[in-house]
């Protein structure tokens, strides 16, 4: 598949992420047993639907290259395929990160003031 990924993270859960060099993922992600990434043509609808209306975010962009075979791309919504991490996510993995709120409608607003995603 891609190259690379995304994922929606709580700063705060980011910040303490990069301070222990992995990340473990979201409640959610516990929960299901995975990470939950993105790629580039489903990242706004995830947003949309996952994150409306929150603050405090961080949209990490992901190398697949070392996961190796944690990452599994699985049949999600509408079938589509996703990008599912079965290990915790490497800090050293993130090859960029832009702080950003979704607003109410689901639209991904950075805090360098670009709105949407591409």
């Amino acid at each position: 598949m891609t190259g690379a990924a995304y994922k929606l993270v709580d700063r705060g859960e980011w910040a303490a992420a990069r301070e222990a060099g992995t990340y473990a993922g979201s409640a959610v992600d516990l929960a299901d047993g995975y990470i939950h990434l993105s790629d580039a043509g489903q990242l706004a609808e995830t947003a949309r639907r996952h994150y409306a209306g929150r603050a405090d975010l961080m949209l990490v962009a992901v190398d697949l290259r070392p996961l190796g075979d944690d990452l599994r791309w699985e049949a999600s919504r509408g079938g589509a395929l996703f990008p599912h991490l079965y290990a915790p996510l490497p800090v050293a993995a993130a090859v960029s990160e832009r702080p950003l709120s979704v607003d109410a409608e689901g639209v991904m607003r950075f805090d360098d003031g670009a709105v949407g995603w591409p």
